[in-house]
């Protein structure tokens, strides 16, 4: 798969190296002189110029590329990027990096942008996930927005501790896909037991979270959105 990555910077060469590890064609776009490292990735290639520039993605045969990845430090640049790629030539698949939370909103299909990822909005979902205990914590949302990956970690108090898993009748769609126990996660098991400390994970629809959260901690109840919203989960890049 090739993959155009605007932005090399830490964060850009980050994602080049792991998908150089892994086989892919990369090409680096940077208009910084000194963002162009060569040496630090010799297997990717590396172009200076602008990537908000229909020019320079011209020049870097943007129209070859399966993916596009808009990782720059300007929130700006990577919804023009993303634009282009998408539009202009027809980039299958493109990914935005979103820096300032506030931004999120415009990271959608109307910019080009079909993934995006925001870093200050991940680090709140994972510290809300270590220390909320009974409340649902919607971790994602799928694409079309109208299911969720969500957690709960069981408090001592919920009536399901205990409980075989297979007697479960879950709220709606709602889908029990893993449990963290231990550190360690497994699949659910019919005839296991659910017990106090376990996290929980359940894809369901958002209509059946405060159901499915008065299910499991009918005291507390509380549903908690740090979800990457807008972002889209698809299958790979």
């Amino acid at each position: 798969m090739r993959v155009v990555i605007a932005g090399a910077g830490n964060v850009g060469r980050s994602i080049a190296a792991e998908l150089v590890e892994k086989g892919h064609e990369i090409l680096l776009i940077d208009r910084d002189p000194r963002a162009i490292k060569s040496d630090t990735l010799p297997q990717a290639e590396w172009l200076l110029a602008d990537a908000c520039e229909l020019s320079s993605l011209e020049e870097a045969g943007i129209d070859t590329c399966d993916v596009a990845i808009a990782a720059t430090g300007d929130d700006k640049a990577n919804l023009v990027i993303s634009l282009l790629c998408k539009t202009e030539f027809g980039v299958p698949r493109t990914v935005g990096r979103v820096n300032h939370p506030k931004n999120e909103w415009l990271f959608n299909e109307i910019w080009g942008v079909d993934v995006s990822v925001s870093t200050p909005r991940l680090m709140s979902a994972l510290v809300e996930e270590a220390v909320t205990v009974g409340d649902l914590v919607r971790l994602m949302t799928f694409h079309e927005g109208s299911s969720s990956l969500v957690e709960m970690t069981l408090p001592k108090s919920s009536p399901v501790a205990g409980a075989r898993v297979g007697d479960q009748d879950w709220p709606g769609d709602a889908v029990l896909v893993a449990i963290i126990r231990d550190g360690r996660t497994q699949a659910p098991d019919p005839d296991g037991s659910l017990e106090a400390g376990d996290e929980l994970l359940f894809v369901t629809a958002q209509a059946d979270e405060q159901e499915l959260a008065n299910v499991l901690s009918p005291r507390e109840g509380g549903v908690v959105d740090v979800s990457l919203a807008p972002t889209r989960m698809t299958h790979g890049l």
